[in-house]
């Protein structure tokens, strides 16, 4: 059996990996790794390839960056080609980014079939272009692998019938657990409470008034506790625009993007996570950190249902009174998601073998 997965984006890298390694230790498998190269960085992107032990792209794409459209439209020409030659049994798309819905389309196109690992998830908020992608990527897949019961839910209301979806699980937490033992602080001064700050989405970081309010908020927080926050490059950019710079003297240190393992050691031993990063939102989760999340919605509601996950919105009066909070010992606290147990990419690789299985029985019989 022949797998083709499909990855765009840093966040598809830590989904892949299991999956990756999973598929690896099971005979008559060939796999190839597609980079469509929707958003590259060398400093961003090479060393998580080092660090989560993926294997160098077999086909490299280019794309680049662009407009939505641009991107999309790119993706599905060259990858079109790319998939017409290698011929996979299953290409495996992972999360929402534009790289996924591209190679969706084309694959439901080509009568090729599709998984979709991380399907089901919804924000309900059809401005994110995230959404979208995942709307069309779960309409045309044929296997549907949901990291939570309420991705099947949502799936099920859609139309899906329930032949064709499954909860697996979350394959980002197998990366978490197989990586957590090797994690390491960066060599940084770090006192014994620091908060987490990421920030990058651009309803966040792209919009000046916002960008500001949030700046302000934070450099009131570090009065209380230290803030470490690795910059995102844009936005660094954005900053640097609104001339947004560190107050001397206080505790709010700003570091260069980091690698998975020095990010993944930050959670584990911060105070609590400010962020509007859904993979964070998650792993913080597992972690029992407590999660300020800077968005109106997210598609990961079961990090608030059951985990440690709480949403901030744009009120930042409301950050400033939950780090409070958090700082006073009231922190939120959670459980572990069902099936949260790093075997989700195990379950994966079960599930297609035993679907190759049935339908070559099937052909057999005929």
């Amino acid at each position: 059996m022949h797998i083709l997965h499909v990855v765009g984006a840093r966040p598809n890298f830590m989904k892949v990996a299991p999956v990756l390694r999973a598929f690896a230790t099971r005979s008559g498998v060939r796999q190839t790794l597609l980079h469509t190269g929707q958003h590259y960085d060398a400093n961003m992107s090479d060393i998580f390839f080092e660090q989560l032990g993926i294997p160098r792209p077999d086909v490299a794409l280019g794309i680049g960056s662009g407009s939505h459209a641009q991107q999309t439209a790119q993706v599905m020409m060259k990858f079109e080609e790319a998939v017409l030659e290698r011929k996979p049994d299953w290409v495996l798309v992972y999360g929402d980014v534009n790289s996924t819905v591209a190679a969706a389309l084309v694959c439901a196109k080509l009568r090729i079939k599709v998984a979709h690992v991380e399907a089901g998830l919804r924000s309900f908020d059809r401005d994110m272009p995230e959404e979208l992608n995942r709307l069309v990527t779960d309409q045309l897949a044929d296997l549907l692998l949901t990291p939570s019961s309420d991705g099947d839910e949502n799936l099920l209301r859609e139309g899906i019938p329930a032949e064709r979806i499954r909860c697996v699980g979350n394959v980002m937490i197998d990366t978490l657990v197989r990586l957590l033992p090797q994690a390491r602080l960066p060599e940084i001064d770090l006192q014994s409470r620091f908060a987490l700050v990421t920030l990058h989405r651009p309803s966040n970081v792209d919009e000046p008034e916002s960008l500001r309010r949030i700046w302000s908020a934070l450099c009131d927080i570090s009065e209380q506790c230290q803030i470490v926050f690795p910059v995102h490059p844009r936005t660094r950019t954005r900053m640097a625009d609104l001339g947004l710079q560190t107050p001397s003297g206080n505790k709010l240190l700003m570091l260069e993007p980091l690698g998975y393992l020095e990010c993944l050691a930050l959670q584990k031993h911060c105070t609590l996570v400010v962020t509007d990063s859904g993979g964070i939102q998650e792993e913080s989760t597992y972690l029992g950190i407590p999660c300020l999340t800077l968005r109106e919605n997210t598609e990961r509601p079961v990090t608030i249902t059951e985990g440690t996950n709480e949403l901030i919105g744009s009120d930042m009066q409301k950050l400033r009174s939950e780090v409070a909070r958090v700082l006073n010992g009231q922190g939120k606290s959670g459980r572990r998601p069902n099936l949260w147990d790093g075997s989700a990419s195990e379950r994966i690789v079960d599930l297609l073998l035993n679907t190759e299985q049935q339908r070559e029985a099937i052909r057999s019989a005929a």
